[in-house]
């Protein structure tokens, strides 16, 4: 059955696109009908019988000019609507149609937000298909994009204030003898405290004592007081979940953060609603997405590469990540799925540029070798333990005269020791000597290249071609499934440049002679000189700022 691709015949018809813009669009309705997307449209709402009123506008071409529509300039639910009304090729993709901004809105709640893994799958498979990429060099990155909320109605989770809380019911309840069953530390169940009501307003029935009687009606109001509180506290304990601090009120899924560019005001510095948005890009396609509440990137290359699998149903050969990204649980996982290991560790800027190197290397032979060169070997200490599971300690003697000894020793209080103890994790030294081999090697060069290209030219184009800096839609639901829908049609423009321009889907590649990097050799002076002029820079910094507001002027340089 033909979804896209079956068109009316009109009696009275518009004016048409013109032939090579109609050209364009046949292709892409053609390239929708050998998706499959149709057949997901479909079975959505199948078993739904008309009950009168005004008939459905055909879901098929509504899902072309809502993609359409992502893809060039369209995205909000007005906009689409008199983009159907004033745009030949909307009108031509909607067979003159014309869907109120409402339509949309519950077509897409409808029809797309429960779909959208499933939608992006069939299409972004069939543009892939059709442009000749293949699954090998994959590059993942994220941003932060500011949630449509009030900014200003959020809330912290209040775990503090429910120990408080908890120890003040404690101390209640202990002055009538009622702490059993009571947790002696921590905090409880609201139900615990409901109970104590109850045996509290027991005490107050039985007691004949007036100034006694009084006591207790008055700690057993407190005691209503505190259950209510802690019901709104383990409210918003709810809503927080065990994973981030704080929510808003008018979006529970979205997260305070602080981005680099503020809506309202053109500045990071102060904290705002936000997710945190992933995307896998490969040859310049946005590949798999994901979107979460995380602060930071560490924890979401697991999920982005799980649903990479279930679009594909396969991993990529190869991934390239920056140091956010560079744990333990992620190199495991390369390893695990038989993924390339590219991904930069957090020192890893340190090591290239030799100014804030690591302090040892670990051998092939499970041994150590400091910045110096001398050789360390794994010890136990009787009178110390690893702060860390799966790590040992390792010693290095020599200190005194060694010239890294004050880049090495800055952060200990006796520098006088002829020797410095390393907390060593084996495991994750390994991945990151993979890690860096890989990195250096001509292959790595090659990609840390195109991901500097391909990854954050995406997001670039995203934010500054498309101008999409912020999400439209509130829940965690309907913003992945409007991220879904704005990377679908950022690769959307770049299948129609395919149709009109013949564009070549060709990055840099690393010549034949290309030899592998190594790192710039530390040197002890310059390494110390790095550390005291950042420290130099930031009291400096403290004392302008004291200067200036002793003398009540904002600029240094009037006092001067």
């Amino acid at each position: 059955m033909a979804y896209f691709t079956t068109r009316k015949q009109f009696l009275m018809p518009s004016f048409d696109p013109e032939a090579k813009e109609r050209e364009k669009l046949d292709k892409y309705l053609a390239m929708l009908e050998r998706s499959g997307v149709g057949k997901v449209l479909q079975e959505t709402k199948a078993d739904q019988k008309f009950e009168g009123g005004r008939p459905s506008f055909n879901r098929y071409n509504m899902f072309a000019a809502v993609l359409y529509g992502f893809a060039f300039g369209a995205s909000t639910l007005r906009e689409l609507e008199s983009a159907c009304r004033n745009d030949l090729r909307f009108i031509y993709l909607m067979e003159q149609e014309r869907p109120s901004y409402s339509s949309f809105g519950y077509y897409i709640n409808t029809f797309i937000v429960p779909n959208a893994e499933e939608i992006f799958s069939c299409v972004v498979v069939e543009i892939l298909k059709e442009c000749g990429v293949e699954l090998d060099d994959a590059f993942i990155d994220g941003t932060k994009i500011e949630a449509f909320v009030n900014k200003y109605k959020f809330v912290w989770k209040p775990t503090t204030w429910h120990q408080h809380l908890c120890d003040k019911v404690r101390t209640l309840l202990e002055q009538q003898n009622l702490e059993s069953a009571v947790p002696s530390s921590g905090i409880f169940s609201s139900t615990i405290i409901a109970k104590k009501v109850s045996e509290l307003s027991g005490l107050c029935d039985a007691c004949v004592d007036e100034h006694q009687k009084k006591i207790l009606v008055r700690q057993n109001l407190q005691l209503q007081k505190y259950l209510s509180k802690a019901m709104e506290y383990e409210e918003k304990e709810r809503i927080c979940g065990p994973d981030r601090n704080s929510y808003y009120k008018t979006d529970h899924d979205a997260t305070a953060m602080c981005l680099k560019e503020d809506y309202y005001s053109g500045l990071g510095s102060n904290m705002h609603a936000a997710y945190n948005a992933q995307v896998v890009v490969i040859k310049g396609f946005a590949c798999a997405y994901y979107v979460s509440h995380s602060r930071s990137d560490i924890n979401d290359l697991i999920p982005t590469l799980d649903a990479f699998f279930r679009i594909h149903h396969q991993y990529p050969k190869n991934l390239c990540a920056d140091s956010g990204y560079g744990s333990m649980n992620n190199y495991q996982y390369l390893e695990r799925h038989k993924i390339g290991n590219y991904v930069k560790y957090q020192s890893w800027d340190g090591n290239v540029s030799g100014k804030r190197p690591d302090q040892y290397h670990l051998n092939d032979d499970l041994s150590i070798t400091c910045l110096k060169g001398n050789i360390g070997e794994q010890v136990k200490l009787n009178n110390r333990h690893p702060k860390n599971a799966g790590s040992v300690f390792y010693m290095i003697t020599g200190c005194l005269s060694c010239p890294f000894a004050p880049y090495c020793k800055r952060f200990m209080n006796n520098k006088d020791e002829d020797y410095k103890i390393f907390e060593v994790n084996v495991g994750y030294q390994k991945y990151r000597n993979q890690a860096t081999e890989n990195l250096l090697s001509p292959k790595g060069i090659e990609i840390r290249v195109n991901r500097s290209i391909q990854n954050e030219g995406a997001l670039g184009s995203l934010k500054q071609n498309m101008e999409y800096i912020r999400f439209r839609r509130r829940s965690m639901e309907k913003v992945t499934a409007e991220y879904m829908l704005t990377f679908l049609g950022y690769n959307l423009r770049k299948l129609f440049r395919y149709y009109s321009e013949n564009l070549k889907l060709s990055f840099w590649t690393a010549p034949d002679n290309l030899q592998a990097e190594v790192f710039t050799k530390p040197r002890a002076k310059r390494s110390l000189h790095t550390k005291l002029k950042q420290k130099r820079r930031v009291s400096m910094r403290w004392l302008d700022q004291l200067i200036a507001k002793r003398k009540g002027v904002e600029n240094l340089s009037v006092i001067l």
